[in-house]
This record gives C-alpha cells, sequence and structure tokens, in this order.
C-alpha cells in the first residue's frame, strides 16, 4: 500500500522533470537499505484491527449534513493551542507503508501504516524513543482494508488511479464520519501519536462526484476533528491549495512533490505556527529542491514511490 498525490502521479513516473528550484551542495546520504519499487499497491500482510460493523442508516442524500460533531471553528481549534503531539519544523522523519517496518532508521518520527502493523511495532518504536504516525486513507475506498464491506456502494466513485481504489463521496458525512471513526478508533487503541489521512483534496481530481471546495473543507475539519477527540494529533495530507483555511486545524502537513508541482511556498503558513512540513519527492534528486526545503524549514527526503524502508534526507 502507498500514498499518492493524485492519480497524475501515475503519468509522472519515468519522465524526466525540469525544476526551477535552486541546486543544494549536498546530496544527503541515506542511512537504511534498498528496496523493491512498484506503482501498484498491495493488501500487505500485517495484522489488523477488526473491520467496523456495516452503517446501518442509509446513505445520506449529497447535501447531506455531518451527524453528530461538527467541526470545531479555528479558535476552538486545539491544533492551534497545541494540546495535540505534533512533529516540529525540520525534524527528521521516516514514511514506510510497504514491507516490514525498518526500525533501525535514527529518526524521531516514523510514519507507517495503521492497518498493516500492530500494537506491539508502536509499542517498539515507542522504546526506541520514536514518535508514531498512523496512516490511514480518508479520501478512497479501499478493497483490501478489513472495513471495506463497511462502505456502501454509495459512497464508493470512480478509480483513484490504484488497483482496488475508489474515491469516497465526501459529501455524504453522516456514512463515512462513524466509519473515519473506527479507523481513528483502531490508530488510538494501537497507541500511535497522530494520525496521516490520505488523500484529502478529491476535489480536485475525478472523483464521479461533483465535489466543491467548500464540501472539502467541510470533510477535512471533520476528520481533524475525529483526530483531535481520541487525542491524536493530524496531519493536512497534500491539499496545498487549502492551506490558509486549514492550518489552524491541522497540526502538521504531510506533502508529496511540492518541488516538482513548483509549490512549495504554499506550505509555509505551517512552518510560521510552528508545525513541521513532512515532505517527500519521488522523481527528482536531492539536489534539485534541499537548499529550498532547508530555507523554508522542511523535513525533505527523496523516497521510492513504493514507500519501502529506502529514503535519501537532505
Amino acid at each position: 500500500m502507498t500514498t499518492r498525490r493524485t492519480p497524475v502521479l501515475l503519468a509522472a513516473l519515468g519522465l524526466s522533470v525540469t525544476l526551477f528550484v535552486s541546486a543544494c551542495g549536498s546530496d544527503g546520504g541515506g542511512d537504511d537499505g534498498d528496496g523493491g519499487q512498484s506503482a501498484t499497491p498491495s493488501a500487505g500482510g500485517g495484522t489488523s484491527a477488526p473491520a467496523p460493523a456495516p452503517s446501518g442508516s442509509a446513505p445520506a442524500s449529497p447535501s447531506g449534513s455531518p451527524s453528530g460533531s461538527p467541526a470545531p471553528s479555528p479558535s476552538a481549534s486545539a491544533s492551534a493551542s497545541g494540546q495535540y503531539w505534533h512533529p516540529t519544523p525540520g525534524e527528521a522523519w521516516q514514511w514506510q507503508l510497504s514491507g516490514t517496518v525498518d526500525q533501525s532508521v535514527d529518526v524521531p518520527v516514523y510514519d507507517i501504516d495503521g492497518f498493516e502493523n500492530d500494537a506491539s511495532v508502536v509499542a517498539s518504536l515507542h522504546a526506541k524513543g520514536r514518535k508514531v504516525i498512523c496512516y490511514i486513507n480518508a479520501g478512497s475506498w479501499e478493497d483490501f482494508r478489513p472495513d471495506a464491506p463497511a462502505f456502501p456502494q454509495s459512497v464508493r466513485g470512480d478509480g483513484d488511479g490504484w488497483k482496488g481504489e475508489k474515491w469516497f463521496d465526501i459529501r455524504q458525512i453522516n456514512v463515512l464520519e462513524p466509519l473515519m471513526a473506527q479507523r481513528m478508533d483502531m490508530c488510538k487503541a494501537k497507541g500511535f501519536d497522530a494520525v496521516e489521512p490520505d488523500l484529502l483534496d478529491g476535489y480536485e481530481n475525478d472523483t464521479g462526484f461533483p465535489l466543491t471546495a467548500d464540501e472539502q473543507l467541510t470533510y477535512n475539519k471533520m476528520i481533524a476533528n475525529l483526530a483531535h477527540q481520541r487525542g491524536l494529533g493530524v496531519a493536512l495530507k497534500n491539499d496545498v491549495d487549502q492551506v490558509a483555511q486549514l492550518v489552524d486545524y491541522f497540526d502538521f502537513s504531510i506533502d508529496e512533490q511540492c518541488a516538482e508541482y513548483q509549490e512549495c511556498d504554499e506550505l509555509t503558513p505551517f512552518i510560521k505556527q510552528g508545525k513541521a512540513v513532512l515532505h517527500v519527492e519521488y522523481n527528482v534528486p536531492n539536489s534539485q529542491y534541499c537548499a529550498q526545503s532547508d530555507q523554508l524549514g522542511f523535513s525533505s527526503m527523496e523516497k521510492h514511490l513504493s514507500l519501502d524502508a529506502w529514503r535519501q534526507p537532505c
């Protein structure tokens, strides 16, 4: 299983990329082993939390409003008050979503798959002094997850470019909110410190639904609220165009390819609030973005698209 920016990423593989960013003098040396690379996510084989029971309620109409907890206002957001753990600007990290987690990487922050790693992995990393982020998919249905049957057909849209995955109709919040809450509960029960909810930018993609920017904001704020209700920090994954509206709700940013897409400056509101930008590039060498990343205060590295253990930090 891997994360991804958008289906556009698939077309970018294998292409040479020209950047306008300044070259840096250091090429960062990697500190862990190489692994096989694949552009197709697989189900994986780790231990998982039990699947949540299917929701008994009928799917909401597209204009349905959130059931239960509304998203907090910026002034009420605990993110701004610093109640939840989050990485600080420039803090080193490891992101591994495929294969057995290599726990030997000497960095203070790990981001690993929430379903495929059990509580013992999180506890082992904690014993080594690491903080651990729980990867979940909040924007598309995955047929290989144990809770897949709980998501009704009505919320599954077009494919997101990855095998076995379909975009969510994020307008149906009363259907998705309790299911996302159960995924957050899994992260909490396993002892994770924060959550990475992937694919929070469906409105910018061909989902099969006429999603709007305002509907994406409503959904993303709901996701942040669910994490904070459980005492977990939460990352804004990509969705660069809405950073200004969401920075007060989220505790840090995880970004793919902001250098390649020439949009890293748009993430600086996180840095200005003392919140990390954890940044990865796939298609360009460190020499083409590390100088800019260092200047901006980002935590940057090159990774394989498969997000195996290999890393090349700035």
